[in-house]
């Protein structure tokens, strides 16, 4: 049987634009599982918003991913790809980050180049380090890594450079060892398309709904080589949407009922969170 570190490399060398949602935290995560999705990423930006109520700018830590890594890791048993931000400071704490990532449970770790505080990819105002910084903090990473962990490796140098250059970065990455590239926020369809072509290394394509970049599907986008599609933050888009449209409706109305189309039913929360497991363990153990 694979581990989930080798399921995560087949499925990006079958480039077949495998869709990863974005987890918050364990139950979202649960529920990514659940719909039958084939991995997960533990996303930043969505452990920021609804951990914090801050915005994605660099004010997570390492502690903050790990245990919620942890957490999401004991809940699924799907492939996890972990958002390492800049790798919380120089080569050496990256080594660190990722070696505490991958106890954590870890199959991928995502490293980025712009400076630190990091901001989101989407986000005006981005700067990035120099090149020849972010080869050395991958090659840390390679370096640290055990068991076949993979190693992502993110350029914001578009938006700052212009789309050759971050091109150029991504290109050295790989030769540094990054298992899977990763171009953030490209703005045009024709930079879509051409990535595939110009990079050969295995590469995720950040859809960001309201984001810089234009949606294409990812039956497209797998018919253009593409390993990975990431809706990092649609599971958190959508839980706000629902909790304002319950919570409006709790104000307005002062009651809410078991409605389907507005809230999960009890029972189908329960079955989620895996009540009927623990009540057969408390028989078992009775």
């Amino acid at each position: 049987m694979q581990s989930t570190k080798q399921q995560l490399k087949a499925l990006a060398e079958a480039r077949r634009g495998v869709i990863v949602p974005g987890a918050f935290n364990a139950l979202s995560a649960k529920v990514i599982e659940d719909l039958g999705y084939e991995a997960l990423y533990v996303t930043g930006a969505g452990v920021t918003n609804m951990g914090f109520g801050l915005p994605d700018q660099g004010f997570v830590g390492l502690t903050d991913i790990a245990d919620h890594t942890a957490r999401i890791r004991d809940a699924v048993e799907l492939p996890l790809i972990v958002d390492a931000d800049t790798g919380f400071g120089n080569a050496l704490n990256t080594y660190h980050a990722v070696r505490t990532l991958e106890r954590a449970g870890a199959d991928c770790i995502q490293l980025e180049d712009q400076v630190s505080p990091k901001r989101c990819g989407h986000f005006s105002g981005k700067a990035v380090i120099e090149t020849s910084e972010m080869v050395g903090k991958i090659r840390a990473a390679v370096d640290a890594r055990r068991d076949g962990l993979l190693v992502m490796a993110r350029t914001d140098a578009a938006a700052v450079h212009g789309f050759d250059a971050a091109v150029e970065r991504a290109q050295a990455y790989a030769e540094a060892g990054a298992d899977i590239l990763f171009v953030e926020a490209v703005t045009t369809a024709e930079h879509v398309r051409t990535l595939p072509q110009r990079l050969q290394v295995p590469q995720l394509m950040n859809m960001v709904i309201g984001g810089k970049t234009p949606i294409v599907g990812a039956d497209e986008l797998g018919r253009l080589g593409y390993g990975f599609v990431l809706y990092a933050n649609a599971a958190l888009q959508g839980a706000v949407a629902g909790m304002q449209k319950v919570l409006a409706q709790l104000r307005d109305a002062r009651e809410v009922r078991e409605d389907p189309t507005l809230v999960a039913p009890f029972a189908e929360r329960q079955r989620l969170v895996g009540k009927p497991f623990w009540d057969a363990l408390e028989k078992k153990y009775a």
